[in-house]
């Protein structure tokens, strides 16, 4: 079980073409940018990569291609989530197959009591024994704690969970059940909520998953440091310049304004996939506007 998964990971985009495909050839060219960046890892279709929108076949080739193109430089986990618990299963024995570093799934959407919970992770992570698993949690859904402490028993190559909440309280106590796993098991808490990074690094949460992270990759990656250093006020301050500019993203739709963004920074990922609306050319320059008085060029720089 590999214990290294830390820092600062994208929760990457998938590129689209046309009509809603994927265009492997921009996604080459986003993973470049991201490893030029000195990402810690790399997060693939998950909510941000609109996984749950694209074909199973597709998924198999976005992996194939990041994996690739990765060429083992970071660690990238492949986010398996689908509302078949058989095709999930299936998306994880390939995402082992092809050399991914973890998989990962949201909660079941079809929500069938906590014993169908259960069974549906143990399935996706059976299908990848040699990989550690990574339950996607929405914080005030459930109670994570619980549910974390049930799979911990479960599940034997359970690695840890994205959790995406705002209760520092709950990730400290999911961080928690890891104290007393043996030393060559990993157990690996990634915070999901961009906005509350800091914290959830003072809480021990040795790395945060998300969307932003396209766009500005770099504030993160210094966050860590300050933290790291003692220098807690500059830290915050990081947090602080980010959360301008993803406030602005959250006012215009954090979708949207991601590709928006990372057009404006070169790199063309397309439409968004329906039923998700990609905006008008009109409001888009509106978008653009406010993301560049918010810090764009800077915050992307770092």
């Amino acid at each position: 079980m590999d214990n290294s998964f830390h820092g600062a990971w994208p929760a990457l985009i998938t590129p689209a073409t046309a009509d809603g495909g994927a265009n492997l050839t921009a996604l080459r060219e986003l993973i470049d940018y991201m490893l030029a960046k000195n990402v810690d890892g790399l997060y693939v279709l998950g909510g941000t990569g609109e996984g749950l929108l694209i074909s199973a076949e597709d998924r198999r080739r976005v992996v194939e291609t990041a994996i690739e193109q990765v060429g083992g430089r970071i660690p990238v986990i492949v986010h398996v989530g689908s509302i078949s618990t058989v095709e999930a299963a299936a998306l994880a024995c390939h995402a082992q197959e092809k050399g991914a570093d973890g998989v990962s799934s949201v909660m079941p959407v079809y929500l069938g009591g906590l014993e169908a919970t259960y069974l549906h992770y143990g399935a996706i992570a059976a299908a990848a024994p040699n990989l550690p698993f990574f339950p996607y949690l929405f914080g005030g859904q459930i109670d994570a704690f619980s549910l974390m402490k049930e799979l911990r028993c479960r599940i034997p190559n359970i690695g840890g969970a994205k959790y995406t909440g705002p209760s520092m309280y709950e990730i400290a106590q999911i961080i928690e059940l890891g104290d007393d796993l043996p030393s060559d098991r990993g157990w690996t808490i990634f915070s999901g909520m961009d906005e509350q990074c800091v914290f959830a690094a003072m809480m021990n949460a040795p790395g945060n998953i998300g969307s932003t992270l396209n766009v500005m990759p770099g504030p993160y990656s210094k966050m860590r440091a300050c933290l790291d250093s003692g220098d807690f006020a500059q830290a915050l301050d990081l947090q602080k310049q980010a959360n301008r500019l993803t406030a602005v993203m959250i006012d215009h739709g954090v979708a949207a304004a991601l590709r928006v963004a990372m057009k404006a920074l070169g790199i063309d990922c397309g439409p968004l996939r329906l039923p998700q609306e990609t905006i008008s050319p009109q409001k888009e320059e509106i978008l653009l506007a406010d993301l560049e008085e918010a810090g764009l060029a800077a915050l992307a720089a770092m």
